[in-house]
Formats: structure tokens, C-alpha cells, sequence
């Protein structure tokens, strides 16, 4: 299985990547999907301050890769040969999907500016979307604290998302996933 890890801040552009995935037929495997999963379980709003919460709650009770090894048991019950990870933040995370991929496992770093980054959140309208700009740079500076930095610097690749049109990202990020 060849898995294609997307990391970056809030709104670089890791899901518009996982629609490309989808769209080449790759299954995306979403992270935060499985924090979601937890916040409902314990019947919480999916606010960004509730889904912050369980994050770091789980990560202190069960280890800083414990969202990692959630997705790789899904990414193995999958069984399909390429897979795509929509949200890599730590590096405890990364050493998970290496333990547990090896060389299949390829990071890839998504960067834009901030400004650009609350623009394209503010259109996305999420439920658990950072509300202004401050709220923006609290969730920023809960990602940084949690490492995501470090892997953004450790990434395999870089996609810098800004300056590009939707169909120049979209084309970055189907070579990337194509292995070129």
C-alpha cells in the first residue's frame, strides 16, 4: 500500500488535495474525521473548541500518535494499494505511519500565508472553523504546540498553495499522488 500523508496549517489546502485523491479514485482517510467520531461519541457540539479539546485530551491519555494509529487501523481495513491521509500534525504521528508503512509512507507539506489561509476558511463555513481571525491564530497556535511545524519542516515534498489557480494546485497535487 502506498499512503500519501498531507500535513499543513488550517486552510493550506490538505482537503481540496483529498477531493484530487477522490477524484483519481484514491481513498482519503481523514484524520479529523476520526477526532469527530470521538467528540460525537461523547455527545459535544463539533465546535473548534470542543474538537480541540478531545484532541489534546486523547493525545495526553493515550499518547501523541494515538489519532495515527486510529487511522492506520483504518487505512489497513481499507485494503486498497494507494491511500490518501487527510491531516498529519505531529511527529509522534509520522512515527506511527512509518512503524507502521515503511517507505510506502510519503509526507507532503501544503503551505499558504495565514491571510490566505482565514480567506479560505471563512468560504468553507465549517461547523468547527476558527470564527475570525484570532480564533484563527489560537487554533494556529494549538497545531504549532501539538508539532505540526516539524513536520511541515520534515515533509518529502512541499506544495506552496498560493499565487496558483485552483487548477495549477489541483494539478501539483495529482503529480504528487501519482508518484511524480
Amino acid at each position: 500500500m502506498r499512503v500519501v500523508g498531507f500535513t499543513g496549517m488550517p486552510g493550506s489546502g490538505k482537503s481540496t488535495a483529498a477531493e484530487v485523491a477522490t477524484a483519481l479514485g484514491v481513498p482519503v482517510v481523514r484524520m479529523g474525521d476520526c477526532i469527530w467520531e470521538e467528540v460525537k461519541r461523547r455527545g459535544l457540539p463539533l465546535t473548534d473548541a470542543s474538537v480541540g479539546s478531545v484532541a489534546n485530551e486523547e493525545r495526553i491519555l493515550h499518547g501523541a500518535g494515538i489519532w495515527a494509529q486510529r487511522t492506520l487501523d483504518k487505512l489497513h481495513a481499507l485494503k486498497a494499494e494507494r491511500v490518501t491521509i487527510d491531516g498529519v500534525r505531529s511527529l509522534p504521528e509520522v512515527e506511527v505511519f512509518h512503524g507502521g508503512l515503511g517507505k510506502d509512507f510519503v509526507l507532503v507539506a501544503i503551505h499558504a500565508s495565514p491571510a490566505v489561509r482565514h480567506q479560505r476558511l471563512l468560504k468553507r463555513g465549517r461547523q468547527d472553523e476558527a470564527a475570525d481571525l484570532a480564533a484563527l491564530v489560537a487554533r494556529d497556535a494549538r497545531e504549532l504546540a501539538w508539532g505540526i511545524g516539524g513536520v511541515i519542516a520534515l515533509a518529502d515534498a512541499v506544495i506552496v498553495n498560493e499565487g496558483l489557480s485552483a487548477e495549477q494546485f489541483r494539478g501539483q497535487v495529482t503529480r504528487v499522488l501519482q508518484g511524480r
